[in-house]
């Protein structure tokens, strides 16, 4: 009776899944398979891997390695002076409280930051350096990316630690064990898991982005995730489009088995 009851409850969940993961990949494959006449081809993957589009994944894995690396630089001591500071709770709203306000408003905010009259500038000439092209770089690219990312990184890392048993740091202390040595072999080891999620959290989502390659970066910053939103939009390749989304999903995926927790096997 009881796994009857369960069985009923799991319908809402099965038909989510099947209606908006399951259905929208078979489509996306199954679009990856036509060119823009709508002729079934395989020259849309023949296409992918010649040097235009490789050159174009390898930059996207780039830009997505490196705003994980600095999310994780600065998220993990944040996280851990959270641990150690008072009115934790209300830190933590302050961290979240940016996801809630729209990309989009966001980037804008940040097109204003870094213009040529705005507030970075206007600090770079108040200490005599003078203005520089900070919008349209590279770095305006990375540093807004890691702004949206980090408290996906933080929020994780945050949990790992709070569960990590103090007692455990204690005795590493007691058997001599110096402060870099008892984060190296026990906080970190002991929180890998939280590290985990929050780069699969940030580098997922990162390897795919559009939005700000065009209004941060000036299209300076080529990704997959460009290319996909070009030939949906511009160009009208759904097919090519499909295919590029094919192998960013495959990517995902791979991520998501190198990253996720193998705790139960052995």
């Amino acid at each position: 009776m009881r796994s009857n009851v369960r069985n009923l409850y799991l319908i809402p969940y099965a038909l989510w899944i099947v209606l908006f993961v399951v259905a929208p990949i078979f489509l996306i494959l199954y679009y990856s398979f036509f060119d823009i006449e709508g002729n079934l081809t395989l020259a849309n993957y023949k296409k992918f891997f010649t040097p235009v589009y490789l050159k174009m994944a390898l930059s996207s894995f780039w830009y997505a390695f490196l705003i994980t690396a600095f999310s994780l630089l600065i998220a993990y001591p944040t996280a851990y002076l959270l641990t150690k500071t008072k009115h934790k709770q209300l830190w933590l709203l302050l961290i979240i409280l940016p996801t809630w306000i729209n990309l989009l408003l966001k980037a804008y905010a940040f097109l204003g930051i870094f213009g040529t009259y705005g507030l970075a500038n206007a600090i770079l000439e108040t200490i005599g350096i003078g203005s520089k092209q900070i919008l349209f770089t590279d770095f305006s690219f990375v540093f807004v990316s890691v702004y949206i990312f980090i408290p996906f990184m933080i929020l994780p890392i945050y949990n790992s630690l709070e569960q990590l048993n103090p007692s455990l740091v204690d005795a590493a202390r007691d058997l001599g064990a110096s402060a870099w040595t008892t984060f190296r072999r026990v906080v970190f080891p002991l929180t890998l898991d939280g590290v985990k999620a929050g780069c699969q959290a940030v580098f997922i989502p990162a390897l795919s982005l559009f939005m700000l390659t065009r209004l941060i970066a000036g299209n300076r910053v080529i990704t997959l995730g460009t290319a996909v939103e070009q030939h949906f939009l511009v160009t009208q390749d759904w097919g090519m489009g499909a295919t590029i989304a094919v192998f960013l999903i495959i990517a995902m995926a791979v991520i998501m088995s190198l990253t996720g927790n193998r705790r139960g096997k052995v």
